[in-house]
């Protein structure tokens, strides 16, 4: 599912993120989201989350529930 739709976006969903540090690499780090922080309803660069593990960054792939 698109990561920059934030009604796709679901607190406990298993998603893939970039962190801030990681943006120029592209690198993912996958994670349960704990926080949605975006509060419009989309973002073009993903909606940025808080993961239960306290990283923060953007949702590129949502991989389930």
């Amino acid at each position: 599912m698109d990561g920059k739709i934030r009604s796709n976006v679901i607190i406990g969903a298993k998603v893939n993120i970039v962190l801030k540090q990681d943006q120029r690499s592209g690198k993912l780090t996958t994670g349960i989201v704990k926080d949605i922080l975006t509060n419009s309803p989309s973002h073009p660069h993903g909606i940025k989350v808080r993961l239960q593990d306290g990283q923060v960054g953007r949702v590129k792939d949502i991989i389930g529930n």
